[in-house]
């Protein structure tokens, strides 16, 4: 049943995958439940330190938009691509002052400030090359540095891929990670975090990045602290180790020493399948690593400058925006190597295999919510389209970016014209602080966008009906339902689940062109299905009767690089419940809200420069949000 402002439901038949079923008999992760072990009749107890579907004790009536995965020079891949911005600068810039744009000069300055921001170095090697560029520091003096520094890119660039090539446990160079430096360095970060703190305008947080690399796959997390209490002498570094579950257990320490603090993990599109297993070591996940996973990483980083990773055109066959801003590579530094395993590396899929999990007796360690972020390193998150600096330093011009900022260097070039501007997370608190925006975080309650504020409610319930979104109905749908992030429970015998959905343009951007519902949900035969519902659309579009709906139109004028918002609608609004809803199913469900067409960065400078854009990058993009899901366990 759909009662939409300009929406209908989709028909179209459900993805199928044709892959088993997950096998295990792990703890369902979304609750506190008991287990038989494997046969032995042990019972043993799962604790999560927070139920999915509590709500904030105020009214989240505010949603703030910012990022907290930024790099600035004390990262070693940043300050070897030319960047020369430090922690302070990265919060002016976010501020809404003008920043150095690198090596290669110029200035960068964003549109509109944000309202937190994040700064987390890498914590291998942090401050280490930085200090190779400094006379004075004995690590100029290293036969490395002077490649490093070199005035030619090329000679720089090889330097700096074999340190990233062998930045693994027991392969660095250990005059690299001299605790001696990093530490100051380390302090220095928080102490800026806390200087640039300004409690009900802009919030900072004390944040790193453990850059696990193994074989070149990503395996990157950022950690983030609630505050600067407790937040320990030293980061934890891949070169500690590159297994996750060492950083879950580094991160328990630190709460025992008084810090709080959760990991965001990104690019699992860069994974080659590892970021979202469904084994380890030909075993189904423990009880503990997803204890340790639920626990320590309530978020996950949906899209960011090194691409999308929500879904896959092969994954998600049936879904016609599956192919977002796909940016499909490993971080191998000297060649182009493409992941073979989509699965375990894209978001819906995750959600799908923990339903699996579920479904199958065990647990569910993907009960995680989305944002978006940057990974600029250049302190700059560069998320908007008209106003892209690329990510290094060493971008900081438009024929840079379009045609690679290395000479030579066709595979790097490549993947860095292939970047997307970056996104940003939306996070819905009552008030601008550290702790309002750490919590939640924490408890979900966030959406992620691909560079625009539009602002995006998402609520389900078992009461809802077409009065639901009417007057102060935020209230109301807190007060009968869950939000965006949270578990549904099971409702009264006979009762579907409705949802309430709304999406306001950013009031600077595009108009919107349609919200869908994404579900996915496990069968009795432990089928994994998906489907997407068109539940708002603009202007007076139907779906046909294979369940499509035309496109919205395109008003970009490719040569100018601009577009008119003559389509589309500034703001869209649905009631959806689930007609084909089975109580006994597990399911997911989240919206996705999508912009009319605009122009993209590379059109943007490509206009600047006077040339036609690239052939092989797209000339526009549909901007997007997604929310964080809600599940529903029977």
């Amino acid at each position: 049943m759909l009662a939409a402002c300009g929406g209908d439901r989709d028909q179209q038949k459900p993805d199928k995958d044709s892959a088993e079923p997950a096998q295990t008999d792990e703890l369902s992760a979304t609750e506190s439940v008991t287990r038989n072990g494997t046969g032995t009749g042990n019972a043993r107890e799962i604790v999560v330190e927070e139920e999915l579907g509590d709500v904030p004790a105020e009214f989240a009536d505010n949603v703030y938009f910012g990022n907290f995965h930024v790099h600035t020079s004390y990262s070693f891949d940043a300050v070897t691509n030319g960047s020369t911005t430090t922690p302070a600068d990265a919060y002016r810039w976010a501020k809404g002052e003008a920043i150095p744009a690198g090596v290669l000069g110029a200035e960068l300055r964003i549109n509109r400030p944000l309202d937190f921001y994040a700064v987390s170095d890498h914590a291998e090697y942090l401050g280490v090359f930085k200090k190779m560029y400094d006379p004075n520091s004995p690590l100029s003096k290293l036969p490395l540095a002077r490649e490093i520094t070199s005035k030619d890119a090329k000679v720089a660039f090889d330097a700096y891929a074999r340190i990233l090539d062998s930045m693994q446990p027991g392969m660095s160079d250990p005059t690299l990670s001299d605790p001696a430096i990093t530490k100051p360095i380390w302090q220095e970060m928080v102490e800026t975090a806390d200087r640039f703190y300004e409690p009900g305008k802009f919030t900072t947080f004390p944040a790193f990045e453990w850059t696990s690399n193994p074989n070149k796959l990503n395996l990157h997390r950022v950690v983030v602290f609630r505050t600067s209490e407790g937040v320990p002498d030293m980061p934890y570094s891949a070169l500690d180790s590159e297994d996750p579950r060492d950083l879950w257990k580094w991160m328990e320490t630190a709460r025992q020493g008084g810090a709080t603090l959760f990991a965001i993990p990104h690019n699992g599109n860069a994974s080659d399948g590892l970021m979202f297993p469904i084994e380890i070591d030909n075993e189904p996940l423990s009880a503990d690593y997803i204890e340790a996973r639920v626990n320590n990483e309530p978020v996950y980083e949906v899209s960011q400058i090194k691409g999308t990773s929500e879904t896959f055109p092969s994954l998600s066959p049936n879904d016609e925006f599956a192919d977002f801003e796909i940016w499909d590579y490993i971080l191998s530094s000297t060649k182009v190597e493409r992941p073979k395993n989509k699965k375990g590396g894209y978001a819906r899929q995750a959600f799908l295999d923990g339903l699996s999990m579920a479904a199958n007796g065990g647990g569910n360690p993907y009960v995680f919510g989305l944002i978006g972020d940057s990974d600029t390193h250049n302190s700059a998150s560069a998320v908007e389209e008209d106003n892209y600096t690329g990510k290094f330093g060493i971008e900081a011009s438009p024929e840079h970016r379009l045609d690679g900022p290395i000479p030579g260097d066709e595979a790097n070039n490549q993947r860095v014209r292939e970047f997307s501007s970056g996104g940003l997370a939306a996070v819905w608190a009552p008030e601008n602080t550290r702790e309002a925006i750490w919590d939640a975080v924490k408890r979900k309650e966030t959406y992620a966008t691909s560079g625009p504020r539009m602002k995006v409610r998402f609520f389900g319930g078992w009461d809802y009906d077409d009065q639901s979104m009417e007057g102060d109905w935020a209230k109301g749908a807190y007060a009968a339902g869950v939000p965006m992030g949270a578990k549904l429970k099971p409702g009264a015998a006979g009762k579907k689940p409705a949802f309430l959905v709304q999406a306001m343009k950013d009031s600077t951007g595009a108009n919107l062109d349609r919200i869908q519902i994404i579900k996915g949900w496990v069968d009795e035969d432990g089928e994994q299905h998906q489907q997407i519902f068109n539940v708002a659309l603009s202007g007076d579009r139907k779906p046909d009767t294979a369940g499509k709906v035309a496109p919205v139109g395109n008003t970009v004028n490719v040569k100018d690089a601009t577009y008119t918002n003559t389509i589309g609608a500034a703001q869209l609004s649905a009631v959806w419940s689930d007609d084909d809803f089975d109580p006994e199913q597990h399911a997911f469900y989240y919206a996705r809200v999508i912009e009319i067409p605009t122009p993209r960065w590379s059109t943007y400078d490509a206009m600047r420069v006077g040339r036609k854009p690239r052939e092989d990058l797209p000339v526009t993009i549909q901007e997007r949000a997604w929310t964080s899901p809600i599940w529903y366990t029977p």
